[in-house]
């Protein structure tokens, strides 16, 4: 995976903790750090990949982890963010979510096979339909955070749309067709 898009350029990568991954179960992850050089913004960048979830073992949402881990959400959405190859953009959500003092812009989505799809149901459903047409039931969750800077939730919002533009062509190639 590149360490440098557009004026972002990876500042961190971090292993995931042994007990997360216990839980998660996916086949491989990324969890990087990228700092827009061009703004105040960082970006977390977080992939797990699922080669399999015929045993069990799928994505688990952002909207059950995140308050499972302390974190409130403000507000949540499906939205459009514009996306290099793709007219009308990728749907995706968004959440604006807080612990205590701390807020965030969480974005995520679901990606296999060349989709990219926001609803877990949805998901799921291309994921039955992927296993009775090709016998494939790999998929991945894709998610990006941006820090809640001075209260500034738009420009939080705005810094993940620029990532999401700027690295969704590599990401989309690293993850499997």
């Amino acid at each position: 995976m590149a360490r440098q898009f557009g004026t972002w350029n990876m500042v961190g990568e971090y292993p995931i903790e042994k007990e997360v991954q216990d839980v998660l179960r996916a086949t491989d992850t990324l969890s990087r750090i990228y700092q827009d050089s061009a703004s105040p913004y960082g970006v977390s960048l977080f992939i797990a990949f699922f080669k399999s979830q015929r045993s069990g073992v799928a994505p688990h949402s952002p909207k059950n982890c995140l308050p499972g881990n302390g974190w409130v959400p403000e507000r949540s959405e499906i939205v459009r963010v514009p996306a290099p190859a793709s007219a009308d953009g990728i749907e995706v959500n968004q959440y604006i979510v807080q612990k205590g003092d701390i807020k965030n812009v969480v974005v995520y989505w679901y990606q296999s096979h060349g989709r990219v799809v926001a609803s877990e149901y949805k998901a799921k459903a291309y994921v039955m339909a992927d296993a009775i047409t090709s016998n494939r039931t790999d998929t991945s969750l894709v998610k990006v955070i941006a820090p809640v800077i001075n209260n500034d939730v738009e420009g939080a919002i705005q810094a993940t749309r620029r990532f999401i533009f700027s690295s969704f062509p590599v990401v989309s190639a690293a993850l499997p067709n």
